[in-house]
């Protein structure tokens, strides 16, 4: 949208999403493995709620976190993907600005709750392996609903004021979004009028919300490294050590993209453009394309569950 005016402000003004600038030519062949993912991610998350929902003996505090975060991949996969793929492969490009403000919303509240799940599970290792007799009694269901809880308002009450301010600033000529979806930092950098807010807010939020988190899930670690150093026999240790391997796994795949993503927006000028979306379009669907698969391989009772569902007897 192109105004002669030089700055405007409209109720209901629209962006062009762009998709991967640089790669347009070969974007419906991108758009392959993005679907496979979100078929992953959907297939996967939905059988992992199935099979907690449906077996009792999984009403466990590390389960119950595995379904909260189940949830939660299912609402980011599906607050951006279908948009990209119609971006990449039908050239929808065009978002309205109330529906580019909601998929904003969702990705990076839903990616704080995310966090806050993973500290959960990281505090249940901790507890199960430091104060495995106690582990019933301090993590019983009412604690872990007030967790659930927790997370879910943390979200809603950091994210919420970035819409918000939004709706306060003026845009210039330019409405096109280098981007596959509505990033916080790409519409902000749109905005012709001061947006230091915005950015101040958008930066304290994330130190906020990684850095505390990033601490509590290293600070849970090293005690759990602690007391798994003090079992006796190396066949205990690597047991334990085991237990651990699965969540270590899904944290790394979830904040080291995310760190990349930040920091490129703020201080990776040099960073190719297209490198950059690339990466924080996966950021949003790798892990929970992922994160079924790691937990299923890991943990027998639900690939025990699965195998039973799918076993067709001759």
């Amino acid at each position: 949208m192109v105004l002669s005016n030089s700055s405007w402000r409209l109720p209901h003004p629209s962006f062009f999403l762009v998709g991967i600038p640089g790669l347009e030519e070969s974007q419906h062949w991108i758009a392959l493995p993005l679907s496979v993912l979100y078929v992953l991610a959907l297939v996967g998350n939905v059988t992992v709620l199935f099979i907690i929902w449906t077996e009792p003996s999984l009403h466990q505090p590390m389960y119950l976190f595995l379904a909260m975060l189940a949830t939660i991949d299912l609402v980011l996969a599906s607050s951006t993907t279908p948009k990209t793929l119609a971006v990449l492969l039908v050239h929808g490009h065009d978002i309205g600005y109330t529906i580019c403000l909601i998929q904003m919303f969702f990705i990076h509240a839903f990616s704080s709750m995310e966090s806050g799940v993973l500290v959960a599970m990281a505090l249940d290792r901790y507890v199960a392996i430091c104060h495995p007799l106690h582990h019933s009694t301090i993590l019983h269901p009412e604690v872990i609903g007030c967790i659930g809880v927790a997370v879910l308002v943390r979200g809603l009450l950091l994210l919420t004021p970035f819409p918000i301010l939004l709706r306060r600033l003026i845009f210039c000529e330019a409405t096109i979004i280098g981007h596959a979806y509505c990033e916080h930092m790409a519409v902000v950098k749109l905005a012709c009028s001061d947006t230091t807010v915005n950015r101040a807010y958008g930066l304290a939020v994330a130190l906020l919300v990684v850095g505390l988190d990033v601490l509590a899930i290293a600070v849970s670690y090293v005690l759990i490294f602690q007391a798994v150093l003090k079992v006796p026999g190396n066949k205990a240790r690597l047991k334990a050590f085991s237990t651990c391997g699965s969540h270590v796994f899904v944290i790394l795949i979830f904040y080291v993209p995310g760190m990349f993503s930040f920091l490129t927006h703020r201080f990776g000028h040099h960073v190719p453009h297209h490198i950059h979306v690339l990466l924080a379009t996966l950021y949003l669907l790798v892990p929970p394309a992922l994160n079924p698969l790691v937990y299923g391989v890991k943990t027998q009772q639900i690939r025990q569950r699965v195998l039973r569902i799918f076993y067709i007897k001759p």
